[in-house]
């Protein structure tokens, strides 16, 4: 089995038997009961090519199988599994998939992509079945995620098994069925508009199933089943998906007694699942998407679309319309610049004048910060006319003898240092004259929304978002997006429209996201209600008030969009 060392450095996670399984009884619902050529480009210990292997000669269908894998020892053990179907229907082979596969130079009309000159595996099989490694291409060092994204002519930040969707579509014959297991990233982020648009114009989607936190693999990856057949298409197919995510919301309705994740997803019915004292929900519907487009693809319910649809119409603003959303510091070095005991340095503690108060995902609520954590950052920026500078370390003495205990690790920043900055500055500290406005916070990962108002003028952590009302006449509309933000009616809106859980039922709240929050108009009657509202939940320490007050919330923002109040995430 892989390391954890293999797991992050190769991807190298294993397809659990029955997931195998399940897959290739989708796919081969999908293919006709003649020869079928089966290809696996990461094959590892041969799980996936002995589901196929075996559901096909159920279904009496001959086949052969061919995998590649860069590991010999995993392949060797993938040998000596598949002998069970016969040497001359086998072919596994000893090398990286990506290396094996030509490339040419001419520029495709593929956007991201390139086309392939024809090789021996080029429209050759009848069934790719493929569990892609999961990894980042800086992980893999920086002269080979160079050389991939050349040959593959991909740009910024991708995963692994970006390159491996391109080879694995040019190794299908047209006609010929892919089923893969990757991570649901490219589902919904702004990341991977280029592989949702790939996708479309390259295969007649057949299904879609996002496993979510369903922990399925050991790896800390949300997977997500792309199955499709090789075919242009002029306009989408009617493709099916599934959503499976660990129940986390109190639900308190029936519950179906299944014995595994994978009785949920072989059930027709969708609902409230338990198994083994784990809940899960299970929704399911028609794939919505365009051909030929990066947008998201839209996986609701008729009832789910038609509520988020009744949103957007009677929305007016989204809040990328007013407002910017920033990530907060980066400092690359947060051990030394970031602490709550600067007090216990005594005689080596820095300069009063360049400890700011930080807020940080630790010590915010949805309408108050907590005293958990009394965090403090060493911010050595000044702001010189609306500019951004360093301080003059020379006139802090004492913190330049801080900054000297950690110079090796300061100095390991070597992109900083590149960039021609001070070797003790923060690697992104914004413009210190922005932190005296009122802005709202929120962070990164949480269970639950907490758009906290700051006026006091917080520096914020990069762990955290946040939004600045550097006007009078924005602060209002801050309040405005605070009400929306932390009510339940737009929670659900953002695991709908976004659908990005983590593990535990966690959200992610990116820029991509929170930009796209649908807001009422600002100068209607009833955002003036919202504000009044959020005006004094910020104020009041009181739970039972609080409790009141945020019900009340509820009612007024469901009223701005010509929708019920959600007064539970059920």
């Amino acid at each position: 089995m892989a390391t954890k060392e293999q797991i992050k450095n190769t991807g190298a996670t294993f397809t659990p038997k029955e997931l195998s399984v399940f897959l290739a009884e989708r796919i081969t619902s999908y293919v006709k009961p003649n020869y079928q050529k089966v290809l696996d480009p990461a094959c590892g210990e041969g799980e996936l090519l002995i589901a196929m292997g075996n559901i096909l000669s159920d279904s009496a269908i001959d086949f052969s199988l061919t995998g590649y894998d860069a590991n010999e020892q995993y392949l060797s053990f993938a040998q000596e599994r598949t002998l069970r179907f016969g040497a001359e229907n086998i072919k596994l082979i000893h090398e990286d998939f990506l290396q094996a596969i030509d490339v040419s130079s001419n520029q495709s009309n593929l956007g991201l992509f390139q086309e392939y000159n024809k090789s021996f595996v080029n429209n050759s099989f009848d069934i790719v079945i493929a569990n892609p490694p999961y990894v980042r291409t800086q992980i893999l060092g920086t002269e080979q995620a160079q050389e991939l994204a050349q040959k593959f002519n991909l740009k910024g930040r991708v995963d692994l098994y970006y390159p491996f969707l391109i080879a694995m579509t040019e190794s299908l014959k047209e006609g010929g069925i892919l089923g893969v297991i990757t991570s649901n990233r490219y589902l919904s982020t702004k990341g991977g508009e280029s592989i949702r648009k790939f996708l479309s114009e390259n295969y007649e989607i057949l299904e879609l199933i996002d496993l979510g936190d369903t922990k399925l693999f050991d790896a800390a990856v949300l997977p997500a089943i792309f199955i499709g057949r090789k075919k242009k298409l002029k306009s989408p197919s009617s493709a099916n998906f599934i959503k499976i995510y660990e129940e986390l919301n109190g639900y308190k309705g029936d519950l179906i007694p299944v014995e595994s994740v994978y009785e949920v997803l072989n059930n027709e019915q969708s609902g409230y699942f338990v198994a083994n004292g784990k809940r899960y929900k299970k929704s399911s519907g028609v794939l919505k998407y365009k051909i030929a487009s990066g947008a998201c693809w839209e996986m609701l319910s008729n009832n789910e679309s038609d509520w988020v649809s009744k949103i957007d119409k009677a929305s007016k603003n989204r809040v990328g319309d007013l407002f910017k959303v920033k990530v907060g510091i980066k400092s690359t070095a947060d051990k030394v610049f970031i602490s709550d005991k600067w007090e216990n340095l005594n005689g080596t503690k820095p300069e009063d004048e360049l400890l700011k108060e930080l807020i940080s995902q630790e010590n915010i609520e949805p309408w108050n910060a907590t005293d958990n954590f009394k965090l403090k950052v060493l911010y050595p920026h000044i702001s010189v006319g609306g500019e951004k500078q360093t301080v003059d370390i020379e006139k802090y003495p004492k913190a330049k003898k801080y900054f000297l205990q950690h110079e090796e690790k300061l100095k390991s920043r070597k992109y900083l240092i590149e960039a021609g900055r001070q070797w003790f500055e923060l690697w992104v500290p914004h413009r210190p004259d922005q932190w005296k406005y009122p802005k709202l916070v929120f962070p990164d990962i949480s269970f639950k929304p907490r758009f906290y108002f700051d006026k006091g003028g917080k520096i914020v952590n990069g762990n955290c978002y946040w939004i600045v009302a550097a006007k009078e006449e924005d602060v209002e509309k801050l309040l405005l997006i605070q009400g929306i933000a932390n009510s339940k009616l737009m929670t659900k809106y953002h695991d709908l429209v976004f659908n990005n859980k983590l593990y535990s039922g966690r959200r992610r709240y990116f820029t991509q996201y929170v930009e796209r929050y649908p807001l009422p108009d600002f100068n209607s009657s009833k955002a003036k209600e919202i504000i009044s509202i959020v005006k004094k939940l910020n104020q009041s320490n009181d739970k039972t008030e609080i409790s009141e007050l945020e019900n009340l919330l509820e009612i007024k923002v469901a009223e701005s969009f010509g929708v019920e109040p959600i007064f539970s995430l059920d």
